[in-house]
């Protein structure tokens, strides 16, 4: 791993800073917080990748290509599909082609204003807790790179919202980073804890048996691409991860960066 840089020391002790005061707040503080805090820490770091990227045509649609790999099979005209933290909703756009209605939540609008939504996208911006979204009314939901964000005392909260707007027998597919293979933030130049903006990542293990708590009974791991609904598969995923568990850390990051990326799952609520 190369050396890390002024500017990533400088994101880093940012990040940190604003980290901790995120995990030190309560929930009323939370929205608020919300917020101002990624416009505060571009202020102080004018150049964070965020501020500097700019993904070319070509890159938007290979992303957005990539996503829909993990839904598509999941997806029919009659699917009411609710996608979580949406962006710049070109992914949501997209599926919107295929589905009956897409309902896309984030606390910010950050789609271009220029780009014209499908009819039947809905796009709502709520305070992060109180979706106004019908009971039982979402056959599937999407998230991608969004449960590391969450404060360790909201992912309860995220995962009952989830199940209330699933109906029965809906699922719920979701990627994020894996434990072993970071911390994926810039916390990871600098060490093996996590400091900065990921508040938590988590196991395949550990993420089955949170969903299991909040009324998913059935869980599947996605690998190379491809949702693995066979249980002895699911098995030897986590026997495999349970063996990378053992490794010291040292050695434990490497190896897992090539096996254990992020935890991307499709999990099912009860019928």
């Amino acid at each position: 791993m190369p050396a890390p840089t002024e500017h990533d020391r400088c994101q880093y002790e940012v990040e940190k800073e604003l980290a901790a005061r995120l995990r030190a707040s309560k929930r009323e503080e939370r929205t608020e917080l919300f917020k101002t805090l990624y416009g505060e820490l571009f202020r102080r770091v004018p150049e964070h990748i965020r501020l500097t990227r700019r993904d070319t045509p070509d890159q938007s649609h290979r992303a957005v290509q990539s996503r829909l790999r993990l839904l598509r099979p999941s997806l029919t005209p009659d699917t009411v599909l609710l996608e979580i933290a949406p962006g710049d909703c070109r992914l949501a756009a997209a599926a919107a082609a295929m589905v009956s209605k897409v309902i896309a939540v984030d606390i910010s609008d950050q789609h271009d204003p220029n780009e014209q939504l499908p009819a039947n996208l809905q796009l709502i911006i709520y305070d992060g807790y109180d979706l106004a979204v019908p009971d039982a009314s979402v056959d599937v939901a999407f998230s991608y790179q969004f449960l590391e964000h969450l404060h360790p005392d909201d992912v309860a909260a995220h995962f009952e919202m989830v199940a209330r707007v699933l109906k029965p027998g809906g699922c719920y597919i979701f990627d994020t980073p894996h434990r072993f293979s970071g911390p994926h933030d810039v916390s990871g130049l600098f060490g093996y804890t996590l400091d900065c903006l990921h508040m938590q990542e988590w196991t395949y293990r550990e993420m089955i048996s949170i969903t299991r708590r909040h009324g998913f009974t059935q869980a599947y791991a996605f690998r190379r691409g491809a949702v693995r609904k066979s249980a002895f598969l699911n098995a030897l995923n986590l026997a495999l991860e349970t063996l990378c568990g053992l490794l010291p850390a040292s050695l434990r990051r490497p190896v897992c960066k090539r096996l254990f990326g992020s935890v991307t799952l499709m999990v099912v609520k009860a019928a």
